[in-house]
């Protein structure tokens, strides 16, 4: 054994003066890269690689040859990075914002929210700007064109719940435009069952709420017989809904800041399912903004449905810190 360990050292010192050669050679490739303004990765050239290795290793080694110069290759980038080579867009995005944004975070900006007035998202734009503006738009998906057009300056988004789990249609809508993620804040939501003065429980035939505001209040409208659920855009307007009514046999679910800005009485308090009910809110820009202090990073992809794919991804952040 003794012998054969050896003879695996004096393999592994040959192989390691072959990488420092490769890696010099690498650091040349990069220096012409940035001179004629080329992309550090080159795709169709690592594929190349990659099948010329599997063919020189053999039907038996292929798969562990692959695997070995997938991490070479990897390492090769970054070690370009490194030297000045250009990036990709995101990585030049990431450098021009560490240069440009400001030492602190604004207090004053135009901001972006779905709903009307009370709904959760004002309630946590106002927990991350002092002094907010806030534009209000029908819709999730108008919130990312205020942005993207430059009609507002940021705006706010729920993204995920302890209890109902992801918003599932802000992570579609992600994939359909372009934006940067610059703060986030979890805001801790207690549902309330809001009606006209003077209305019992036992008057309610319907009930206005969120899709999401549904889902975390399952188990009390479980026990509640022959009230009809209905999904409306938002917890705040179904607040609006209840109050403007000629029907004195509707509540909704919302927010208690709801209840007093429209005039509503508190049937129920504290009606969810789970007493630590959060929902994190990220705020979102046109263009990315790092401050000083950020220690999160929030990364949206797509993988290819096969073994390993995810591993691939992974084995970077741990191979590069």
């Amino acid at each position: 054994m003794m012998q054969l360990r050896e003879e695996i050292d004096g393999i592994d010192q040959k192989l390691v003066e072959l990488f420092k050669q490769r890696m010099a050679v690498s650091r040349q490739v990069a220096a012409y890269k940035q001179e004629h303004d080329l992309p550090i990765l080159d795709a169709g050239r690592e594929r190349a690689l990659l099948a010329k290795v599997g063919s020189l290793a053999g039907e038996e080694l292929a798969d562990y040859a692959e695997a070995v110069y997938r991490s070479i290759m990897a390492a090769s980038r970054s070690y370009q990075k490194q030297c000045g080579g250009s990036g990709s867009p995101v990585y030049e995005s990431i450098r021009t914002a560490l240069r440009t944004t400001p030492e602190l975070f604004p207090q004053r900006a135009v901001v972006a929210c779905q709903g009307i007035e009370g709904a959760y998202s004002q309630i946590a734009c106002d927990s991350i700007f002092k002094s907010p503006t806030i534009l209000y738009f029908d819709t999730f998906e108008h919130v990312f064109k205020a942005v993207e057009s430059g009609m507002c300056q940021y705006g706010i988004l729920p993204v995920e719940n302890s209890t109902a789990g992801s918003v599932n249609a802000i992570y579609d809508l992600m994939t359909r435009h372009n934006f940067s993620i610059v703060r986030s804040a979890r805001l801790k939501v207690s549902h309330n069952l809001l009606a006209k003065a003077g209305t019992d429980l036992a008057d309610i035939k319907e009930i206005f709420s969120h899709e999401q505001a549904i889902k975390q209040c399952s188990a009390f409208l479980g026990e509640l017989k022959g009230v009809k659920v209905t999904v409306v855009p938002n917890t705040a307007v179904a607040a609006r809904m209840v109050s403007q009514s000629e029907r004195r046999d509707v509540a909704a679910l919302s927010s208690r800041f709801c209840g007093e800005t429209y005039g509503l009485e508190l049937l129920r308090t504290n009606v969810q399912n789970r007493d630590n009910n959060y929902t994190r809110f990220i705020c979102i820009s046109q263009k990315p903004e790092i401050y000083p202090g950020a220690d999160r990073t929030s990364l949206m992809m797509t993988l290819p449905h096969k073994p390993g794919a995810l591993y691939h991804v992974l084995s970077k952040f741990y191979a590069l810190g």
